[in-house]
């Protein structure tokens, strides 16, 4: 039932209050209401004659949900005055969370009404509203909810009122009386409400939507027909984004309107923000932000848009810097569409045509009038915030055009001065001076002191005074929009009273209009009406000029007029109504007419008459100072965050007030200067190192760099570099770009002076330079190179005076560098270093651009670039993928200016000056454009130029070579700039580009290119395209043949080297400006080229799925130290493929352990059926047909991980070899399993015969205990003789077994083994045997082998070298190797014997000899250079059985336990004796035989216990212990941690010289360890588990069984069959087992299974007690045990050395593709490995070999010598091995050798001599930080 309270009662409820309020609204005749309705019940809706001061809410449960519904209906038709209104709508919204507004409409049945209703809404609670609203059409009839569907299609009304709420509706009868329906319509409220993130209508929305409908009431501009607020601009304004930034101070929507503002007046403004759909944006602003991200729109070219686009395509014109902004067009149908006069084609007549027609731009509505082009611009401006207006204005000044100076507000007329706008805008211009000299100025045009021309008109004119201005300042472009511009209109409503100024900048050429720069400032509309602009612009001009029609006394602006004349200012009058020519009444005073006169006539004279006034007044003009005057708001004051973030930066400038510009680096950035210069040449040092101790070096260049770290850490922070740390702190997000901009700006203030005076003297030296070069006086080359050397200081205090933010930045780079280098806090740092990263992270995501490369220094400062990139993983989230977009060009060819009209970005765009090293910035993506694209940030990464003349002289090529690789490196797409159409300077920077992508090429690296042709005079010439083309290709191949060359690649052409379509991937751009500079606009033409090269790039970027954040932080690593080498190519790791590689082996490692696992199942299973003899034959068909299901699981994940992994581009490289090798793993693990249950069916049928002796055995004593027991039934009661007479007749039946069968013995292995080598070895040494060595661990096997002798005279040289030498190290590597392989072989061979069942025989030690001698005999004749001596045969032999002789006997033990007579049948003794009883107490044979069931069954359940729970603790330990549940280099990295954690040195030798053993020894002490650990929590409850579930199993297949027999009428034989057979897949018991017991007068089959339900339980316990940790290698065969199936899975991987430090491939795969390597390679010392001809043990590392340019080493033991980096030539062994450079720290084994030098030294009999002594900086590490630097493997 429903329930009516009181709003104001619910209030006071809270815990009755429902989650979900909902408004219903619209027409009452919609519902009918009465007590059946389950959502309104009887509450009627309120009559517009009713009054009442409260509404009613009612309160229904439906489905368990509650739910409060108000009750609106017919309320928009209420004739309640707006007050009321207003007033009950508060109430409602302030006392209700509502979450939702349902409009009731009746099918079928929409009326005018209804659709006015959605207006009402939207008009009362505001546009936000409609995101809560949902539909509920109600029907009378069933059969009318069917065709709604049809009625929406059919109905364009209905379906744009479906559409105006998101196409939410639903549908339910009138009376609302069904159960189900209002289920779901509860259910989708609540989806409703989680789509809109559980935000609720909330009473600030309303009072916002209040304020607005106050404002503009119900009317249009014009006819007053209700405005209709289309949809939200969302590519270029979020909601989010307006309440994040909606501080602005100016608020349109809240703002007092001024009493004399008429109300048409502002009720036009207000239609016209309608209309550009910023209502909302003047409360809310606009921000940079969402104008510069890359949406759908900013794609497209627009010369024509509808009119809710025309702000996204002025923005998105302007930041390209396209002046066409202004004259975009709408498509406006009224334009395009002709009005039909129904006449027919005879009546037509053009005069009653003429008569009758009307103007189409006159007609329709005043939504039908064109917008004026700069009421959008002024538009933006108002509803624009701060950052977002001066990059508009920065970007107006480029396009040339007039700047807002005096901006009254629309509504208030409160006057602004948006001087923070002009901030970023420097002008330059050239003058002559009195010697006719050139003199070329560039000044921030906030503080340049111009005179200034003021332009002003009373009342209307004819004539256009923005027109005129224009010609003054350039006739060819409209600086100032003027009437006769095209869009435009009389309808203008926003530049009334505002206030322009332009700049006139002259060229230093005699055509100049002017002079001097000079500034225009021109007040629109009549000036009467605008006295506080008048007065202020006519008291700062320097000249002012006045249009009026006539000079009329009785004029309303006379007395202005006549001020004006009488002060001593120059003054021109412009009078339209006047013939006449120039006059000059009186001294700086003029007159022109300007009526029926040619315009250039007016203009000539204009510019003369002001060019006279100039020259006569000394008054100058400067921006700042319009600030000074009162009534006017400057908006950088009354910004608050604007204004701190000045004060702030101001207060960081002055503390450089005074101080030498070419010496404040030095004293306020001291981190970054010397030192940190010091440290990037010591750290290419590091990289290229020289002589031949390089470890010594390298050690001694890492401790250098230490020292200068330490020097940076110590360096005085400053006051200067405290306070901004101090200041960037203090703000939030906004605050903190206003801070940044500021001190940006005025760090450019500060230093431009010094700089244009530097830049002026080294023009001037340059210039000398140059044209001493060209003299041939003898003097010259004095001359020449001291003008030289001064230039190079130049140069040098340049680079000094330089001072900017990326330099701040540059500075905490360095100080967060050193600090994590000392690891610890700077002294004077407020906030913690590691926080430092997250400033430059901000400031990249609020748009700055970070320092990639210091250009100064000349390095790439990866730690702290690496870090920054971690900040912004952080921020934006792991998942963030970019898309780099690289540029490379020579110097000055345009490649910032390009990137900044592409992106609106601002990259230094300085001339001269320009770009120094790398800088990054990051363009968002928009959200709708993120699907599209696969990527959220393009990385755009901006360089300097190649060449740069800053560097002539040095090693330019070398630089430019290695930016050229790293940018291309770093980029999916790289811009190649070209500029002009000069062939050498082309050729000069292809070569540099086609080497930097052939390196990429040969690393296995793809990127793309776009070649940009810029300034081509004439890019429209379609033949001169192609020629250029063509030309263009021709020199690419003949640079790529050249690069070829140098960089050994087989390639003949650049599409040899990378994808690369001429046609598309070649862009020709116009010339920048359209005429000549300083007063040139930018080219259209350039622009429309912009925008293709954009969609261009967007097109490639489309394909790919850029990279990933992280992945970023690894490619600049491994890029820049592959650069740092000077062998790129071979020094490149590429860390992201190597990564990938890493992930794929550990996904095999998955994979393959599925397969095996699966397979092990089945192997478990059939042999349970081979040993219970239901199979007798297993085929490969049967086996992969078992393994199908996990096959396919395999092959599905393979496919998934390859197609959706976010490496997928990288992986699908390897993608078929590892379906191959899958492929390949599968079949043997089939063809090895088939082996393995063969061999076990071949040894079940051997011992047949000792199962045949053991059941006969067992017969004998049950038949002979039987019958003693029927003779003693009499004396049953008697317990003390019936054992008595037992123990007689078992002792009895003992001894004639014993007399029949005699005992298994204990064997002797070794004692066999020496029979057998005697045997075979006859000509051995007496005593050898009893001296044999440990093979395994001998150091030397120089004693074990004779070289091989070669014939001839060459050959006793041969000889004669080979014996003096002796066994080379080489040599020895492949006798261990060949050592261990055999070992690992004959650990097979014993396996396969399968002691444990069969028994030992001395054959099996004789098939080992021989195997081993057959192995040793074909090692021998092969390619090696030695034959092995007796010794070895017989060490190898007996070391091989010593370390298998505890398997062996163990095996053997587990034999005789199970088949030795007396053992067997000793245990069998209770058991009889059990049996012996029962028949004594006339027992049934059932009951007996049901106990001899349980006792049998007892072995083979403990077997089936432990194997399966064997099984489950492999997969267990493979997913949760963390040394186990990766691929083969994370155990190699837990058996090094082990190791350096027990310090155990024989370990160590252990692990160094035998690994598979240690491998095997690691895994077993690994699961030893778990299974001690987690026996109580894991490994019992397990056993348990399993138990219990056999004991169910056993129990059902004799319950099944006992039906089965009584179903068929069976015997014992039938239920015994059957109840094995239901065991056989999980126990090995079969009917054998019971075949020595007679069982034929077993015929009471359910006291058999009771019999069995009563004993099993006491069994289980019996076998759960002696469950402990020491039993699984007791219980269980090796072939199943956990350590043994672990040790099977990783030891089937690579085990191939490094042929210089023996360290083991880490690689998972047995056979790989890849080459071999090692992330660690060792210390050579640790093998042994010595300096040729001395005993001095060698401390040399492969890595740091590799590195040095002169460090050699002998190939296999030859006199001939090779240069370490050089190793792949000189064979398979070498080649195949990738050991890359690397100088890092590493310090695992350097710790190693210190900790035991001693021990190396002894175990080796060697020393660390003279030759090659430890490095003292290796003393230093800790087993801490070996143990740490592990986590790099």
């Amino acid at each position: 039932m429903s329930e009516n309270r009181d709003l104001r009662d619910c209030k006071h409820e809270d815990h009755h209050v429902p989650k979900l309020t909902a408004v219903l609204f619209g027409n009452s005749a919609s519902v009918q209401f009465g007590c059946a309705n389950l959502l309104m019940g009887e509450e009627h809706p309120l009559h517009a004659n009713v009054e009442f001061t409260r509404i009613l809410l009612v309160l229904t449960k439906i489905s368990e949900h509650h739910v409060s519904v108000i009750n609106l209906t017919d309320f928009h038709e209420a004739e309640y005055d707006p007050d009321t209104i207003d007033h009950l709508i508060d109430q409602l919204v302030h006392e209700n969370e509502i979450s939702a507004f349902i409009f009731v409409v009746q099918l079928g049945q929409l009326t005018d009404a209804d659709k006015m209703v959605m207006e009402w809404l939207r008009r009362v609670f505001g546009d936000r509203v409609l995101q809560f609203v949902m539909i509920l059409f109600t029907y009378e009839r069933e059969e009318e909810c069917d065709t709604i569907i049809d009625d929406l299609k059919k109905n364009p009304v209905l379906e744009e009122l479906l559409e105006k709420c998101g196409g939410r509706y639903h549908t339910c009868n009138k009376m609302m009386n069904n159960q189900s329906e209002m289920r779901e319509l509860i259910n989708k409220l609540k989806h409703l409400f989680n789509e809109n993130q559980q935000q609720r209508y909330t009473g600030e929305m309303f009072n916002t939507a209040s304020v607005k409908r106050k404002e503009l009431e119900s009317s249009t501009c014009q006819n007053d027909e209700p405005i209709i607020n289309k949809e939200r601009m969302e590519d270029t304004v979020t909601s989010e984004t307006r309440e994040k930034h909606g501080r602005e101070n100016t608020s349109i929507g809240t703002a007092e309107v001024s009493a004399d503002q008429p109300d048409t007046d502002r009720k036009e403004k207000a239609c016209l923000f309608a209309r550009l759909h910023l209502e909302d944006s003047h409360h809310n602003k606009l921000r940079a932000a969402d104008i510069l991200q890359i949406s759908a729109h900013s794609l497209e070219s627009h010369e024509t848009c509808a009119e809710e686009e025309l702000i996204q395509t002025f923005t998105q014109k302007l930041l390209m810097m396209d002046y066409r902004a202004r004259y975009i067009k709408t498509n406006r149908q009224d334009d395009t569409q002709q009005r039909d006069t129904n006449s027919s084609d005879d009546e037509d007549d053009i005069f009653d045509h003429n008569l009758h027609s009307t103007s189409l731009s006159n007609t329709g509505t005043s939504q039908s009038v064109q917008i004026h082009p700069m009421d959008v611009q002024m538009a933006v401006f108002h509803c624009a915030d701060g950052l977002l207006k001066q990059l508009m204005v920065t970007k107006l000044s480029q396009c040339q055009y007039a700047l807002p100076l005096l901006v009254p507000d629309p509504f208030t007329q409160q006057i602004e001065f948006p001087l923070w706008t002009f901030r970023q805008i420097n002008k330059s211009w050239k003058m002559r001076n009195t010697n006719n000299e050139t003199i070329s100025q560039t000044q921030p045009i906030y503080k340049a002191e111009t005179p200034m021309v003021f332009f002003f008109r009373f009342g209307s004119m004819s004539s256009s005074k923005s027109q005129l201005m224009n010609s003054l300042i350039n006739e060819k472009h409209n600086t100032f929009f003027h009437r006769n511009c095209p869009g435009s209109s009389r309808t203008r409503v926003l530049m009334d009273g505002v206030v322009e100024i332009a700049w006139f900048c002259p060229s230093g050429k005699d055509t100049d209009k002017f002079n001097d720069c000079v500034a225009f400032c021109n007040l629109h509309s009549d000036a009467g009406d605008h006295e506080k602009q008048l007065q202020i612009l006519t008291e700062m001009a320097t000249v002012n000029v006045v249009l009026l029609p006539k000079l009329d006394r009785n004029d309303r602006n006379a007395a202005k007029i006549q001020n004006l004349y009488k002060n001593r200012k120059p003054l021109i009058f412009l009078l339209t109504e006047d013939e006449s020519s120039v006059t000059k009444p009186k001294k700086g005073k003029f007159k022109i007419g300007l009526k029926d006169r040619n315009q250039s006539d007016v203009s000539e004279e204009l510019r003369r008459a002001i060019n006279d006034c100039l020259s006569e007044s000394s008054s100058t003009f400067r921006l700042e100072d319009v600030s000074n005057h009162s009534d006017i708001r400057v908006d950088e004051e009354d910004d608050d965050d604007c204004r701190r973030g000045r004060e702030a930066a101001q207060r960081m400038v002055n503390l450089l007030k005074g101080k030498d510009l070419t010496e404040i680096k030095d004293s306020f950035l001291p981190c970054q200067g010397k030192l940190w210069h010091q440290w990037s040449q010591k750290n290419k040092e590091l990289h290229r190192p020289q002589g031949e101790n390089i470890e010594i070096v390298t050690s001694g260049k890492k401790t250098e760099m230490k020292i200068i770290r330490k020097k940076q850490h110590e360096c005085d922070i400053g006051n200067f570099m405290m306070q901004f740390n101090k200041e960037v702190n203090s703000y939030g997000e906004h605050g903190k770009m206003f801070f940044l901009k500021w001190l940006r700006i005025l760090l450019d203030e500060h230093t431009s002076a010094d700089l244009s005076v530097l830049l002026h003297k080294y023009d001037e030296t340059w210039s000398e330079v140059s044209s001493l070069s060209k003299l041939k006086d003898n003097n010259k080359s004095e001359k020449h190179k001291a003008k030289q050397t001064y230039l190079e200081k130049l140069s040098d205090h340049l680079q000094a005076a330089t001072f900017g933010l990326e330099h701040i930045m540059r500075e905490i780079g360095q100080i967060y560098e050193s600090c994590l280098s000392v690891k610890k806090q700077k002294k004077g740092l407020e906030v913690h270093f590691s926080s430092l990263p997250s400033l430059a992270a901000e400031m990249m995501i609020s748009g700055f651009p970070l320092e990639l490369m210091d250009g100064d220094a000349g390095h790439v400062p990866v730690i702290w670039i690496s870090a920054v990139i971690d900040k912004l993983i952080q921020k934006l989230g792991n998942q963030t993928r970019v898309f780099v977009l690289s540029v490379l060009g020579l110097q000055s060819s345009g490649k910032s200016t390009m990137l900044n009209a592409m992106f609106g970005l601002q990259f230094a765009v300085s001339a001269g000056r320009c770009t120094r090293g790398a800088f990054m910035q990051l363009v968002r993506v928009s959200d709708e454009m993120k699907t599209q694209m696969n990527f959220d940030y393009i990385l755009v990464i901006d360089t300097e130029g190649l060449r740069a003349l800053e560097l002539a002289g040095r090693s330019t090529r070398d630089h430019d070579n290695e930016l050229a690789t790293f940018v291309v490196g770093l980029g999916n797409l790289t811009l190649i700039n070209i500029f002009g159409e000069n062939p050498s300077e082309m050729q000069d920077i292809l070569q540099i580009v086609v080497q930097a992508f052939m390196r990429m090429t040969k690393v296995n690296m793809s990127p793309s290119c776009v070649f940009v042709h810029q300034n081509v005079s004439d890019v429209t010439a379609g033949e001169k395209n192609m020629e250029g083309r063509r030309r263009l290709q021709e020199t690419l191949d003949k640079m790529t043949k050249l690069a070829a060359k140098e960089e050994d690649y087989d390639a003949e052409c650049f599409s040899d080297v990378i994808r690369f379509d001429v046609q598309n991937d070649v862009k020709y751009f116009a010339q920048l400006w359209e005429g000549s500079p300083p007063m040139a606009p930018p080219n259209p033409n350039y622009c429309e080229n912009i925008q293709e090269l954009k969609e261009t790039i967007m097109s490639h970027a489309s394909k790919t799925h850029g990279m990933m954040l992280i992945n970023l932080k690894d490619r600049v690593k491994d890029l820049w130290e592959a650069l740092l080498n000077e062998r790129f190519v071979f020094s490149f790791r590429n860390s992201l493929e190597i990564s990938a590689y890493r992930k794929l082996e550990t996904e095999y490692s998955k994979w393959s352990w599925s397969l095996r696992s699966a397979m092990m199942e089945t192997e478990n299973k059939l042999h349970n059926k081979i040993e219970n003899e239901t199979i007798h034959e297993v085929k490969e068909s049967d086996l992969q047909r078992e393994l199908k299901k996990t096959s396919e699981e395999v092959k599905k994940s393979m496919s998934e991980f390859f197609e959706k992994d976010k490496d997928k581009d990288i992986l699908i490289h390897w993608k078929t070899s590892f379906e191959n090798k899958i492929k390949e793993l599968q079949e043997n693990i089939v063809r090895e399993t088939k082996r393995k249950l063969n061999e076990i069916l071949q040894q079940r049928d051997l011992k047949k015969k000792i199962d045949a002796q053991r059941i006969n055995h067992e017969n004998t004593l049950y038949e002979k205990s039987k019958e003693l027991a029927l003779k003693l039934k009499d004396k049953a009661k008697d317990e003390e003789t019936l054992k008595k007479e037992f123990d007689l007749f078992w002792e009895e039946s003992v001894k004639k077994i014993i007399t029949d069968n005699p005992p298994i013995k204990e064997i002797e292995v070794m004692r066999d083994l020496k029979e057998i080598i005697r045997d075979i070895c006859e000509s051995a040494p007496v005593d050898h045997l009893r001296e044999n060595k440990d093979i395994f661990t001998v150091l030397s096997y120089s004693d074990y082998v004779k070289l091989k002798k070669s014939n001839g005279f060459g050959g006793f040289v041969a000889n004669t070298i080979r014996s003096f030498q002796g066994v080379s190290k080489e040599d020895e590597a492949q006798i261990r190797s060949f050592v261990t392989d055999v070992a690992a072989q004959t650990d097979k061979e014993i396996q396969s014997f399968n002691i444990s069942k069969m028994g030992y025989n001395i054959n099996y030690i004789q098939q080992l000899t021989g195997y081993i001698k057959a192995r040793v005999t074909e090692h021998q004749d092969g390619s090696v250079r030695y034959v092995f001596k007796n010794e070895f045969f017989m060490d190898l032999v007996y070391s091989i059985c010593k370390r298998s002789k505890k398997t062996i006997t163990d095996q053997h033990r587990k034999f005789r336990d199970a088949n030795d007579p007396v053992i067997y049948v000793e245990k069998k003794r209770e058991e009889y004796y059990c049996i012996f009883q029962k028949y004594c107490h006339g027992a049934k044979s059932a009951a007996i035989f049901g106990e001899i069931i349980c006792q049998k069954l007892k072995e083979p359940i403990e077997q089936s216990v432990y194997k399966k729970t064997a099984k489950e603790l492999r997969d267990e330990m493979r997913a949760n212990c963390e040394s186990l549940n990766g691929n083969r280099s994370n155990l190699e990295k837990h058996i090094l941690k082990t190791l350096a954690e027990e310090e155990d040195f024989n370990k160590y030798m252990n692990y160094i010289h035998k690994p598979r053993d240690h491998f095997k020894r690691f895994i077993r002490d690994e699961v030893n360890q778990y299974i001690t650990d987690k026996f109580s929590v894991s490994v019992l409850p397990k056993m348990e588990d399993n138990i219990k579930l056999l004991q169910e199993k056993i129990m059902e297949a004799a319950h099944e069984s006992t039906e089965h027999v009584e179903e068929n009428s069976g015997d014992v034989g039938l239920w015994l069959k059957s109840f094995t057979q239901k065991l056989s897949d999980v126990l090995i018991f079969s009917e054998k087992d019971l075949s020595g017991v007679k069982h034929d007068d077993v015929d009471d089959f359910n006291l058999l299974e009771d019999v069995i339900r009563h004993k099993l339980p006491a069994i289980m316990t019996d076998i759960s007690s002696r469950f402990n940790t020491e039993s699984f290698p007791v219980k269980l065969d090796n072939i199943f045990r956990p350590d043994e199936l672990l040790i099977d899975h990783f030891c089937q991987c690579c085990w191939v050395q490094c042929p210089f430090c023996y360290a083991i491939c880490t690689n998972t795969i047995e056979n790989h593709d890849v080459d071999h390597s090692v992330p660690f390679h060792r210390v050579k010392a640790v093998m042994g490995s010595t300096f040729r001809g001395t005993t001095n043990l060698c401390v040399w590392i492969c890595t740091s070999s590799v590195a040095s340019n002169n460090r050699y080493f002998y190939p296999n033991d030859s006199d001939d010598t090779v240069l370490y980096r050089d190793y792949r030539t000189v064979g398979d062994r070498f080649a195949k091995w990738s050991i890359s450079p690397d100088l890092s720290e590493l310090p695992y084994w350097k710790w190693f050798v210190c900790r035991f030098q001693r021990d190396l030294e002894k175990y080796y009999r060697k020393t660390f001599g003279s030759s090659c002594v430890i490095p003292y900086e290796w003393i230093k590490y800790s087993k801490h930080e070996a143990i740490e630097s592990l986590q790099y493997m």
